[in-house]
């Protein structure tokens, strides 16, 4: 029983080395500087070795983009549970969002395609889909009872999202300062779109 469990932590312990090293290439060069070869020369292994985790650097973007994905729930999750009125969380939230996307540049562009090609349709993946539940739950707090609707919701969340979205890319493309004006930018449109739930 302790060679198997030897051998499944083992395994999990590669798995993880080949994720960490594709993340590592990508902070120091760019993901268009991402290979199966250069992340072999970094675990010290040979490129088939790879091939016995993953079926190819695709599976290994999808891998991080989920991870990323999961990770950002986590931090939105958090930020959502240090308040108790709604309009509140929301604001923790997309700030949350926000710092998550300069603190994991790199993670934030793979799992939105933002300057490279993006690892997957995003509207099928689980992980991705979580955010949308995890925001939806506060907003529909927020909105007026009787206009609860999943459409209602989908609409409010889709707007604000592509307002945090939008800053977060342009700051990104163009290397603009992430800093205080652009998170008063933020906050005023989600503090507007709250207001206007509310009515």
């Amino acid at each position: 029983m302790e060679v198997k469990e030897r051998r499944l932590r083992l395994k999990e312990e590669s798995r993880t080395n080949i994720l960490d090293a594709a993340l590592s290439i990508a902070r120091t060069h760019g993901w268009q500087t991402v290979s199966m070869r250069k992340i072999a020369d970094m675990i010290e292994h040979t490129p088939p070795v790879i091939y016995d985790y993953f079926l190819n650097k695709e599976a290994i973007l999808l891998d991080l983009a989920k991870t990323g994905f999961v990770q950002l729930a986590g931090n939105i999750e958090k930020a959502r549970s240090a308040h108790h009125l709604a309009e509140k969380q929301l604001e923790n939230m997309w700030m949350a969002y926000w710092d998550f996307a300069f603190a994991e540049k790199e993670l934030y562009q793979l799992m939105f395609g933002i300057n490279i090609q993006g690892c997957s349709d995003i509207s099928t993946m689980p992980e991705a889909a979580a955010l949308a539940n995890l925001f939806g739950r506060v907003i529909r707090q927020i909105l007026p009872a009787g206009q609860q609707s999943e459409e209602q919701v989908f609409v409010a969340y889709a707007g604000m999202w592509a307002t945090v979205h939008g800053l977060i890319s342009l700051n990104v493309v163009y290397q603009r300062n992430s800093g205080d004006l652009n998170q008063q930018v933020l906050l005023n449109a989600v503090r507007n779109v709250a207001a206007s739930l509310a009515d």
